[in-house]
């Protein structure tokens, strides 16, 4: 199936406890079926890069691995986005 090839993929950089990236995920609900989820953990160790750029912004989004937004999640800058890449393929 080639269409999970083209799914894009959106990243959320987070870490334990993060009430602000629950609420995300709750607002992000609704478009699940149209993107992969991907959670990067802060904290651990492999990811102190991004710890030492996102420790007090989280959470961060990248779409197919470009900055997208942070703190809150901005839907219509999202949808935007997402149709976008939904366009493309």
């Amino acid at each position: 199936c080639s269409a999970s090839a083209n799914t894009p993929v959106l990243t959320l950089f987070t870490k334990e406890p993060c009430p602000l990236c629950d609420e995300a995920k709750e607002v992000l609900e609704p478009y699940k079926r149209r993107f992969i989820l991907q959670e990067v953990d802060i904290t651990r160790p492999e990811n102190s890069a991004w710890y030492d750029k996102y420790k007090y912004d989280i959470p961060v989004f990248h779409l197919n691995g470009k900055f997208l937004m942070k703190h809150r999640v901005d839907i219509r800058k999202f949808e935007d986005q997402l149709m976008k890449l939904e366009l493309q393929n």
